[in-house]
């Protein structure tokens, strides 16, 4: 024969060797399981909403230009020496990100690309843009009976739209063309609609200001409109600061990438173009301006060196037409040369204090620093000096006339080479930054990125598919967890009955008007559910003892929780018990057990608590051995009232002498109360929740009703739990650490 074991017949919770967390995570997995179809519905609207904003997003492009920071052009201190590189330090790219982010750039490329105007067509809404880019002719105006939308090859080009600031960052003004080139423009802070001719100024006076529009271009069959809207510079260049994207190229390569996207590729191009282009000429500027500005003070320097120069040759002059050539030994060679040097390098050292003091305070670092170099070049002249003291009185006067003649030349030679050099920079228009690459238009769009953008609408919406589903089922659905009635309401589970397979064929056959018993413990057996029910033998036993009565109420919640199922297959498993068992069907509302044992509804429980009818006549004695029956007899009108007689009172007192136990079927607790007036003559009250169909609230409920009549319930039996929907598989679904499994006994030999 083929029977069911389990490891345990304790109530649910008393056994602790599966870990809780793996618990959790098969109670989510069932959950999952469960619900497939719910996720697996979230998961592909998500992913067609992400196809349909990859396919309809308008295409965004990008491009950049590269731009090259040089080492400093010729200057005002070239003319320095080695002494000027002390301070020639070059502008990092740090700096020159910032010179072309500033409103000075940027606004400046505003004003001559005129991005402060946005014109387009107005598009169908959702997808006109998406069939615009598609589109090789003009459209027909109009969608779903709205006049002016358009979904084709329509274009327009605003050369120029000068608005009053009250105009400005405000609602679009619409354009409508209309035959031979003519258009309105319509607003709603406009009196009335103007008309203009494409290619020719529309000026109007409007409130605050002068409106000035000049259309170049319009492309759209007559009714066609388009969208114009004018922002004000500043928030435009704003924009702009804050899309272009500067970054250096390397480390300390000085170059510079300056990035922007746009969905017009030929704007973005021009926007580009334009930045470099300012940032270009604003350089060059600067440099013209610095070098004007030393071309100024070199101008005023050169006559006096050159008076300077002059005097010394005179003197040096006059002096060999006095005395002649002298000839210098190889110790006055070498002197004459240190001191030209020397004080060449004292000359250029004060020239650049001069200047450095038109810009900083005699306390400046720089200023402090050509101070020291100064007094260092002087303590070797004075050396300089005394060596040249102790040598003949002719060729000392001659070597020093000839020291100030080269220094004042070199000088002088200096400041006039600077001075060429400063000019070529000034009218050259030369600075030290360049173009290195231009922007280009862009062929491919850098966004939307189609698969990225599936890809993540199908990991949220699997995600959120996943969170719904499990949201659901704990927020909105049944218990689908035994161990959630013991620990959320304190409730014994005495039984967890599996969904019965074979309960389906049953019920056809009682439709069908079958007679005889179609009851699942009869027919089956060795169901699993029929054997989860022999458990709840010992479990009531025990509650019947402290009690003092044999007589065991079966009720539910509400309507379709399979109480009429519990109470019948219970009945006939203590009948085959060797138990003398009475099943009665006290649910005068819609009880139906006579039809799961083949018998009449007629001449039953009201019969006899109206007089009617006695006990013995309306038993059906022996149904099956062990087992009588009393169905409900005819519905009567006042159910509730004729529970509350004390004839059920002496009815069930006299059952209970005759038979061993006495089960008893009830309406619904939150139906009717019915069931709280049946449970004061009972010795047990057994509550049936279903799996999926039966919430904690009701539970709860229920049973604040039956402690309102001063009765108390006995345990609960978790019925219909579905094994087949469960990752453990038809026999295996465990719960708080209980495990159902198939064991076949070996027939005797």
């Amino acid at each position: 024969m083929n029977a069911l074991a389990t490891s345990s017949d304790l109530p649910i919770g008393g056994a602790a060797s599966y870990d809780d967390d793996a618990f959790r995570v098969s109670e989510y997995l069932d959950i999952l399981i469960d619900r497939r179809w719910l996720v697996a519905a979230i998961t592909g609207v998500a992913v067609a909403l992400g196809m349909a904003y990859a396919m309809l997003s308008t295409p965004v492009y990008q491009s950049n230009l590269l731009i090259q920071v040089e080492d400093s052009a010729p200057d005002a201190k070239s003319f320095l020496g080695d002494t000027a590189n002390l301070f020639d330090v070059k502008t990092s790219a740090a700096g020159e990100i910032q010179i072309i982010r500033s409103r000075m750039i940027m606004g400046g490329a505003v004003e001559a690309t005129r991005l402060y105007i946005d014109a387009r067509p107005h598009y169908v809404p959702f997808i006109g843009a998406w069939l615009a880019r598609r589109a090789k002719t003009l459209s027909e105006p109009g969608f779903l009976g709205m006049n002016g939308y358009v979904s084709g090859a329509e274009a327009i080009t605003v050369a120029k739209f000068d608005v009053p600031p009250t105009f400005e960052d405000q609602q679009a003004f619409v354009i409508t063309a209309e035959a031979d080139g003519q258009y309105t423009l319509a607003h709603p802070g406009l009196e009335n609609v103007l008309s203009g001719t494409v290619g020719k100024p529309l000026t109007q006076e409007v409130a605050g200001g002068t409106l000035v529009l000049i259309v170049s271009q319009l492309e759209g069959k007559p009714g066609a409109q388009f969208v114009v809207s004018r922002a004000s510079v500043l928030a435009t260049t704003e924009g702009l600061q804050r899309r272009v994207q500067l970054s250096e190229q390397g480390k300390q390569s000085n170059v510079i990438s300056v990035t922007l996207e746009d969905s017009d590729r030929e704007r973005l191009r021009r926007i580009l173009d334009e930045i470099g282009a300012q940032y270009v000429r604003q350089n060059v500027d600067r440099k013209a301006a610095e070098a004007e500005k030393t071309l100024q003070f070199l101008d005023t320097q050169l006559p006096a060196f050159k008076k300077q120069l002059e005097s010394s040759e005179d003197a040096y002059a006059d002096f060999r037409n006095k005395n002649g050539t002298i000839a210098f030994d190889e110790e006055a060679k070498a002197v004459l040369g240190q001191a030209v040097q020397l004080q060449t390098k004292l000359l250029e050292s004060q020239q650049l204090r001069r200047d450095l003091l038109s810009r900083f305070t005699e306390t400046n670092p720089k200023v402090r620093v050509v101070d020291g170099q100064i007094a260092a070049f002087r303590h070797e002249l004075d050396g300089i000096d005394r060596r040249v003291s102790s040598m003949p009185v002719l060729q000392r006067d001659a070597l020093r006339l000839e020291r100030d003649v080269r220094v004042n030349g070199e000088l002088y030679k200096s400041l006039l080479n600077s001075s060429l050099q400063l000019r070529l920079v000034k009218e050259g228009k030369v600075g030290n930054v360049r173009l290195l690459d231009k922007a280009i238009k862009p062929r491919n769009p850098v966004k939307p990125q189609k698969p990225l953008i599936v890809a993540l609408a199908f990991v949220i919406g699997l995600l959120s598919g996943i969170v719904f589903a499990i949201v659901r089922s704990k927020m909105a659905s049944g218990i689908h967890n035994p161990q959630e009635i013991e620990d959320r309401l304190g409730l014994s589970v005495y039984s967890v009955v599996p969904q019965a397979v074979e309960q389906d064929a049953l019920i056809q056959l009682i439709a069908t008007g079958a007679g005889g018993a179609q009851v699942l413990a009869v027919t089956a057996p060795e169901s699993l559910a029929i054997e989860s029910l022999r458990n709840l033998r010992i479990s009531l036993q025990l509650a019947l003892m402290e009690s003092g009565s044999n007589r065991v109420l079966v009720t539910g919640a509400t309507p379709g929780v399979g109480k009429s199922f519990v109470s019948s297959n219970y009945a006939v498993i203590m009948a085959q018990a060797g138990k003398r068992v009475l099943l009665i069907d006290a649910d005068l509302r819609k009880g139906h057990i006579n039809k799961s044992f083949g018998l009449p509804r007629q001449g039953g429980l009201a019969d006899v608590l109206a007089g009617d009818m006695a006990l013995e006549q309306a038993l059906h004695a022996q149904v099956l051995p062990n087992l009588d029956v009393l169905t409900t007899g005819n519905y009567p009108f006042n159910p509730a009232n004729m529970m509350l007689s004390s004839a059920l009172g002496e009815i069930l007192d006299g059952a209970s002498q005759r038979y061993d136990l006495v089960v008893i079927d009830s309406p619904p607790v939150l139906v009717a109360a019915d069931a709280a007036a049946v449970s004061a003559h009972v010795g047990a009250i057994l509550l049936v929740a279903r799996d999926g169909l039966t919430q904690v609230g009701e539970l709860s409920e229920s049973v604040k009703r039956l402690a309102h009549a001063n009765q108390r319930v006995s345990g609960v039996v978790f019925n219909g739990m579905d094994l087949s929907r469960r990752h453990y598989g038809s026999y295996g679904y465990k719960y708080g650490g209980y495990r159902y499994t198939e064991y076949k006994y070996k027939q005797a030999s």
